[in-house]
C-alpha cells in the first residue's frame, strides 16, 4: 500500500465525506476490483471476469469488500477448505483452483485468505484492518477452526543477501524491522505457521518465499453441543451478605440459610455464596471465658449443618458454597469451606493459611490441600479469607482451569476488609477470572472474638473493555444485610485470554519463573506438567494478502 495520505480517494473534492459500508462483493463490482487491483498488484495485475465470477458463485458470503460512496475500494476474498487435503506443502495456484475456487468445500473446517487489497489512496484509513475484522467474524459464524493465509513478504528483498527468511521474519515479530504485509499481520492476532518455498513463483519481490500464517478461532466447536445438560456460559451467581444475630439451635441457623437459598434459587441463581463462619452466631451456646473450647464446641454442629445445606442444594436446583464452619478432627481444629452441588455430591477446601489471631484464640491449623472443582457450569475455586491474600495459590488453580473464585471472608474492621478486597480484585486480573466476595455484617454481643463485623460484599471482573470500567461488576452496600445478584459471561474470559488489550496469561515468561506446588500431591499439577501457551500460540498463522 501507498503511504501517501494526502491523496484523496477519486472522484473526491476537498468537500466531499467518506462514507464507508462494509459488504460482500457482488459481480457488477468487478470494473472497481479490478482498478484496484491493478494498481496494487501492478505487475501481477488482476483477477479475470470469468475468475471473479466463479469466485462470486462458488462462496459469497466469503467475498467481502468496504465501498466508499458507492465505489469499491478495498476487499477480501477467502475459500472455505478441507485443509488436511492439502497440508502445509501447497502454492497458491493449488489451493485456489487457479483463481476459480474449484477447491472451495462448503463443510471445510479452515477459511483460506486468499487475498486482501486496499486502494492506495485510502492509506492509514485501517481498511485492512476492517476487512481482517470481518473475516474473523466469518469464521466464528461458521464456526471454522481458524483462518490460514500464504504471507507475502516483500521486505525480504531487501535483507533476502544477508539473511534467511526466518531470520527475517524473527526480526519482523520483534519489531526490528518492518514488513507491509507480515508486520500487519501479526498486528492482528496471527502468527506465523511456517516458512514455504515456491508459493507464487512469479512474487520477486518475496524472493518465491512465503509466510503460511494462522488465526485460531477460539470459539469453535469441534462437534455440535449436546442440546441439554451442555456447558453453560452465562453463570449467575448469588452472595450473601450476611447478618450476624443471637441464636440458640441449628433450626434457626438452617430457617435463615433456606430463607436465601429460597430467595436465589428463584432468580435461576447458579451459586450461592455463604460468608466465612457464618454460624458463629451459635458460639452464644458455649463458655466465652475459653473461646478455644467455645470454637471447638460449634464443630460439633458442622457435619449436620452440611448435611441441610446438601439437602437445600438439591432441592433447590442450586449450587452452594457454604462458607466455612469449624471442624475439629485428630485433635486438630481447622477451618473449611464446602461446596454443595446440586447433583447431590460434595468437595471440601480447607483454609491453608492462619491469621495470628486465628492461632492465637483458637489454635486452628492450616490444611495442606490446595484444588480446582468441577460443577456444572464450569470450573471454581475456593479461598477462605486469608488465603486470597497469597497470590500463589490463585494461579496454581487458574493454571487448572479456574474460571470463578470464591472467596468467603470474615473481617472485623475496614482495613481488614481492604486487604480482602484489594487482594481478591488483583487475583481477577492477573487470573483472568471472576472473583465473588462476600462476608458478615452486624454485632454479636457477648461473643468473645466475633463480636463486630465489617463487610461489603462484591464481585470483580478482569480490567478490560468488555468488562465494567472498574472492574467491579457489583457490590453491596457496606454493613447492611443483602445479597448480590451478579451474571458471569464466561465467553468474555476466553476472549479476553486471546484477544484482550494485555493477556497475563498467555504473556508469562516460564522460562524466567514458575509457580508450583510442593505439598500434597493430587491437588494442584505440578508446573513441570504445565503447557506455556505463550510460547506454543505463538507459532501460528497464514495468508497471500497486501
Amino acid at each position: 500500500m501507498s503511504d501517501d495520505r494526502d491523496q484523496r480517494p477519486a472522484g473526491q473534492d476537498d468537500g466531499d465525506e467518506h462514507h464507508l459500508r462494509l459488504r460482500n462483493l457482488r459481480f457488477e463490482d468487478y470494473p472497481d476490483v479490478k482498478e484496484v487491483m491493478d494498481e496494487v498488484y501492478p505487475v501481477m495485475g488482476a483477477w479475470t471476469r470469468k475468475q471473479y465470477a466463479a469466485q462470486l458463485n462458488r462462496f459469497p458470503e466469503g467475498q467481502i469488500c468496504i465501498e466508499d460512496n458507492g465505489k469499491v475500494v478495498a476487499a477480501a476474498l477467502t475459500i472455505r477448505v478441507d485443509y488436511r487435503r492439502f497440508g502445509d506443502k501447497h502454492t497458491y495456484d493449488q489451493i485456489t483452483g487457479d483463481g476459480y475456487f474449484s477447491t472451495h468445500d462448503p463443510n471445510g473446517d479452515v477459511l483460506y485468505g486468499v487475498d486482501v487489497f486496499v486502494s492506495p489512496r485510502y492509506s492509514g484509513m485501517r481498511l485492512g484492518r476492517r476487512l481482517y475484522d470481518a473475516r474473523k467474524e466469518l469464521c466464528r459464524n461458521l464456526n471454522c477452526r481458524s483462518i490460514i493465509a500464504g504471507g507475502r513478504i516483500p521486505g525480504y528483498k531487501e535483507y533476502s543477501r544477508e539473511m534467511t527468511p526466518e531470520q527475517y521474519i524473527a526480526l519482523v515479530k520483534r519489531q526490528e524491522v518492518y514488513d507491509p504485509i507480515l508486520s500487519f499481520q501479526l498486528a492482528n492476532d496471527f502468527h506465523v505457521r511456517r516458512v514455504i518455498t515456491d508459493y507464487l513463483p512469479e512474487d520477486r519481490e518475496s524472493r518465491a518465499y512465503a509466510t503460511l500464517v494462522q488465526w485460531n478461532n477460539i470459539f469453535y466447536e469441534d462437534q455440535q453441543q449436546s442440546l441439554i445438560g451442555g456447558g453453560k456460559t452465562n453463570i449467575r451467581v448469588g452472595t450473601v451478605q450476611w447478618q450476624m444475630r443471637s441464636m440458640h439451635s441449628v433450626e434457626e441457623l438452617m430457617t435463615q440459610i433456606e430463607f436465601f437459598v429460597d430467595a436465589l434459587a428463584g432468580y435461576n441463581a447458579d451459586f450461592m455464596v455463604l460468608p466465612e463462619f457464618f454460624n458463629a452466631a451459635l458460639l452464644s451456646n458455649f463458655n466465652q471465658d475459653n473461646p478455644a473450647e467455645a470454637i471447638r464446641g460449634l464443630a460439633q454442629y458442622t457435619d449436620e449443618i452440611r448435611e441441610g445445606m446438601q439437602s437445600l442444594a438439591v432441592s433447590y436446583n442450586i449450587n452452594i458454597i457454604g462458607g466455612s464452619m469449624p471442624v475439629y478432627r485428630d485433635q486438630q481444629l481447622f477451618n473449611v469451606s464446602f461446596l454443595l452441588r446440586r447433583d447431590g455430591t460434595w468437595e471440601s477446601q480447607h483454609k491453608l493459611h492462619i491469621t495470628p489471631d486465628e492461632r492465637s484464640y483458637w489454635g486452628l491449623t492450616g490444611g495442606d490441600a490446595l484444588q480446582v472443582f468441577d460443577t456444572d457450569v464450569g470450573k471454581i475455586g475456593i479461598l477462605i479469607c486469608y488465603d486470597v491474600q497469597f497470590p500463589e495459590l490463585s494461579r496454581l488453580l487458574m493454571e487448572q482451569g479456574m474460571k470463578i473464585l470464591f472467596v468467603p471472608y470474615w473481617t472485623d474492621t475496614k482495613n481488614g476488609y481492604q486487604r480482602v478486597r484489594r487482594c481478591a480484585q488483583a487475583r481477577a486480573i492477573e487470573n483472568e477470572c471472576y472473583v465473588a466476595i462476600t462476608g458478615s455484617c452486624g454485632n454479636l454481643p457477648n461473643v468473645e472474638n466475633v463480636d463486630i463485623q465489617y463487610s461489603q460484599s462484591a464481585v470483580f471482573s478482569p480490567s478490560d473493555f468488555a468488562f465494567p470500567h472498574d472492574a467491579v461488576v457489583s457490590e453491596a452496600t457496606p454493613n447492611t444485610e443483602m445479597t448480590l445478584i451478579v451474571d458471569m459471561d464466561l465467553e468474555k474470559l476466553r476472549e479476553l485470554r486471546y484477544e484482550g488489550s494485555v493477556r497475563n496469561f498467555r504473556d508469562r515468561r516460564l522460562d524466567l519463573y514458575q509457580v508450583q506446588w510442593v505439598g500434597v500431591p493430587g491437588n494442584v499439577a505440578d508446573n513441570e506438567e504445565q503447557t506455556n501457551e505463550s510460547a506454543s500460540d505463538a507459532d501460528h498463522l497464514s495468508e497471500y494478502e497486501e
